[in-house]
């Protein structure tokens, strides 16, 4: 069947979450630096079969994009050039970063260990990826 890779995009960290084979469960991969996310995906993609991407589209409260989205019409453009038989579609990531860190909360993290901005970019993709399955 093929993996689902959601990708929460930023300008300097992107946070990988990744379902099973079975497209069923979604689970934090990891977070890279933006500027090894190509290198990364392709090393992936070469042990991996993944059928499509997810891209998170981020939002204000009023709908239109944040300023971020710039970047990420630049990297999807690069992404299709590279790749142009992978699937890509964008998924709305308003308050995806708060309820990750919500989840490190609930989930016991140390103060210290919530400042791991990382993490929350990883937890972040996760959602996005949750929130795809559930209603796909």
């Amino acid at each position: 069947m093929g993996r689902i890779l959601a990708i929460d995009y930023g300008t300097k960290r992107t946070g990988i979450a990744i379902t099973d084979e079975l497209q069923m469960i979604a689970s934090g991969l990891t977070t890279v630096a933006t500027k090894e996310l190509f290198i990364f995906l392709e090393n992936y993609f070469a042990s991996e079969k993944v059928v499509l991407i997810l891209v998170g589209e981020p939002k204000q409260k009023d709908g239109t994009h944040s300023d971020v989205e710039v970047e990420i019409q630049k990297f999807l453009k690069q992404f299709r050039k590279k790749y142009p038989e992978m699937e890509i579609k964008r998924v709305d990531e308003r308050y995806t970063s708060k309820m990750a860190f919500q989840t490190m909360i609930d989930s016991g993290l140390k103060k210290k260990q919530r400042r791991n901005k990382a993490l929350i970019d990883e937890i972040s993709a996760t959602i996005i990826l949750q929130e795809y399955l559930y209603n796909k």
